[in-house]
């Protein structure tokens, strides 16, 4: 095989944006991956892609962009997303309902977070507000109004905030087409694919990483780039650069196929933005219900550090139906047919790790996105294929910095 110009570590939905924003801006490109395409966190996701749950800051930023470059995917028939050989972005998009959906069921569906009580009404109308001059659409809703949206929704709430910009994407379906459509699209810089490889080390000249050692020999590039996901702070280290990603555990009930939609939006409780930015390592949950293309309804959600514990927790699915029938009635007649969990790659500041890392010059980080990692693809790849082709970021990355978390840093 000839030398690619990098090596992506990681084939779930991180490692697939960057490696086809990277080939599109026409570099070669091999993605290796000890499992399937999204054998990880990508394919225990629910595909959200959300503006809504974030504050303003470098993740909102991030999140901002990223659904900009989604829509733009979605909305390309080939999936391009515009081209200009240089990794820019290209305009606004159009999108599109699920069944174009850029081949990935991409659904503009929206989000709606609603409040139990008055006085979290006033902390979710507040968060609400502050998003909205950084660029976050939303329209507050009366407790009279919220059955406008969703009319099988309890009639016992307060109210809530519509935000049209959420969506929605099936996961395993988008990393699987950004990775054919970059070996479709752009000629000699398509990724070449190789599952069932474990990376077990680096190649370095002097300091430098110039590639890596697997299972299967070694593979020679110009930047490795790590998008290992829950394991991305092992791969780290084994080039002796500390990235303290931790798993953090969730699980999501699916229930059988419905004969009409019950849920048209993304739909959850304002306890789930408090959940996503807590520290803590016990059990929490909250209310989030959605429908799919397919028919099912997935319900979620729950985070705990629990390690790689894959045990079925009968407890925490209990939870989980109880506070989705809470917001949907109805639900309380439908079966569910399973149950699946995954680990989100969490860090301490809450912010995922992208950039080049100084102390080991040409290992690129693309990792830690916790549980938004379907949502800040694109943006992610697209970063990283500038940085790569030496074109300046169109954010500032030194929040994201790899070495941030060295000590006497913040």
């Amino acid at each position: 095989m000839a030398v690619p110009d990098i090596v992506v570590v990681g084939a779930g939905i991180i490692g697939a944006a960057c490696a086809h924003y990277a080939a599109r801006a026409g570099l070669d490109v091999a993605v290796v991956d000890r499992g399937p395409v999204a054998g990880g966190t990508t394919g225990a996701g629910e595909g959200n892609v959300l503006v809504s749950d974030k504050e303003p800051g470098p993740e909102l930023d991030l999140a901002l962009l990223s659904n900009r470059l989604w829509r733009e995917l979605a909305a390309s028939p080939d999936g391009d997303g515009g081209r200009d050989g240089t990794g820019a972005a290209g305009g606004s998009g159009g999108g599109t309902g699920p069944e174009g959906g850029g081949g990935f069921e991409f659904e503009e569906k929206g989000g709606l977070v609603v409040a139990e009580n008055a006085r979290v009404l006033r902390e979710l109308t507040a968060f609400a507000d502050l998003a909205g001059k950084h660029g976050v659409e939303h329209v507050a809703v009366t407790a009279d109004g919220l059955r406008d949206y969703e009319p099988h929704l309890a009639a016992d709430l307060a109210g809530g905030v519509f935000y049209p910009q959420d969506a929605q994407v099936q996961p395993m379906l988008a990393a699987a087409r950004l990775l054919r459509r970059g070996a479709e699209r752009f000629g000699g810089g398509a990724p070449a694919l190789r599952t069932g490889v474990t990376v077990t080390g680096f190649l370095r000249d002097g300091d430098r990483v110039t590639g890596v050692r697997t299972d299967r020999g070694d593979i020679l590039a110009g930047a490795v780039v790590n998008a290992a996901g829950t394991w991305g702070g092992e791969l780290a280290a084994l080039a002796g650069a500390r990235v303290p990603i931790l798993p953090r555990r969730g699980f999501v009930l699916v229930t059988e196929p419905l004969d009409r939609p019950l849920v048209r939006h993304k739909v959850y409780t304002a306890a789930y933005v408090t959940a996503v930015a807590s520290d803590s390592a016990g059990l929490e949950t909250s209310a989030v219900v959605e429908g799919t293309p397919a028919g099912t309804v997935l319900i979620g959600a729950s985070r705990e550090r629990t390690g790689f514990d894959r045990t079925l927790s009968v407890p925490v699915l209990g939870r989980l139906a109880a506070q989705a029938v809470a917001l949907f009635p109805a639900l309380a007649e439908r079966r569910a047919i399973r149950a699946y969990c995954g680990f989100r790659p969490y860090c301490p500041d809450h912010l995922p790790v992208i950039g080049e890392d100084p102390r080991a010059p040409g290992l690129y980080h693309a990792c830690g996105h916790e549980g938004a990692g379907i949502g800040l693809a694109p943006a992610t790849g697209h970063l990283i294929a500038q940085l790569l082709t030496g074109h300046r970021p169109d954010l500032d990355l030194t929040p994201f910095r790899p070495d941030r978390f060295e000590e006497g840093l913040p």
